[in-house]
């Protein structure tokens, strides 16, 4: 029997296939790629723990690169509170909080910026107190990161701090004047200096298979979506052929659309 769709059938199809496209070309993908970068990153955290920290030098001289991120290194140098700058809303243990970043001069004259850790606030845009990093020369270990991205590009100077809205060195060297190298090390527990120290987790990610589950859950819904149409437009072929409402639908529930019915008296 012919089957002419009429005008809201084709804006629902068409809605629909588009959906469908978007769940197996873009969000499905999406979620894989975003576990993949977990698991990379996961990975390079754990040969990292596994080896022992070296010296800075050992491993770059003019700024931290992806190819060495989260390595461990030691230096030795001097804080410089002065010019230290706070990263705005952060969260720690669902309490509002700040990063603290504090440049570093080397022995050897390197500036660096080094994350002390966090520091709970009454908000995530109130200055808190800042406990002041240990005076004189100090040896650290650290991993090293690299910066994060404010597209904005944000810097605020308030109550004498620069504050950002990512760790970025880059805009911290902007913020103070000093010639900080792009990347910042991010403080081990116990060592000078440090606050609360921030966890050792992957950035592109949250627990494991979170993103893997979203991928398969948006391949899914793409599934319902296509066998969904095809339910509702076969509903729409057997009330066509001129079958009760109801009629149309037990036989539709059953999965029997047989043509070998009496016609209905006229």
């Amino acid at each position: 029997m012919r089957f002419l769709l009429r005008p809201g059938w084709l804006a629902l199809i068409a809605t629909v296939l588009a959906f469908v496209v978007a769940c197996y070309t873009f969000l499905a993908p999406w979620q894989f790629g975003r576990e993949a970068q977990r698991e990379a990153q996961q990975q390079a955290i754990d040969t990292a723990t596994a080896t022992a920290p070296v010296p800075l030098a050992e491993l770059t001289s003019d700024g931290v690169t992806p190819d060495v991120e989260w390595r461990q290194v030691e230096v030795t140098g001097t804080y410089l509170p002065e010019a230290q700058g706070l990263v705005r809303l952060r969260v720690v243990d669902g309490r509002p909080a700040v990063e603290v970043l504090t440049p570093f001069r080397t022995s050897d004259g390197r500036l660096l910026t080094v994350d002390r850790g966090t520091v709970e606030t009454s908000s995530g845009s109130v200055t808190p107190d800042v406990p002041a990093p240990p005076a004189g020369e100090v040896t650290l270990t650290a991993r090293l990161r690299v910066d994060q991205t404010d597209p904005q590009g944000r810097v605020l100077d308030e109550a004498g701090f620069a504050q950002l809205y990512v760790a970025d060195s880059r805009l911290l060297a902007t913020a103070t004047g000093l010639a900080l190298e792009p990347g910042w090390l991010q403080l081990a527990p116990d060592q000078p200096g440090v606050l609360d120290p921030l966890p050792v987790l992957p950035t592109s990610g949250g627990a494991p298979f979170t993103n893997l589950s979203y991928a398969l859950q948006w391949i899914t819904f793409g599934v319902i979506a296509l066998l969904a149409l095809g339910y509702f437009i076969r509903l729409e072929l057997l009330q066509r052929r001129g079958k009760p409402d109801r009629t149309a639908l037990r036989r539709a529930l059953a999965g029997d659309d047989a043509d070998d019915e009496a016609p209905l008296p006229r």
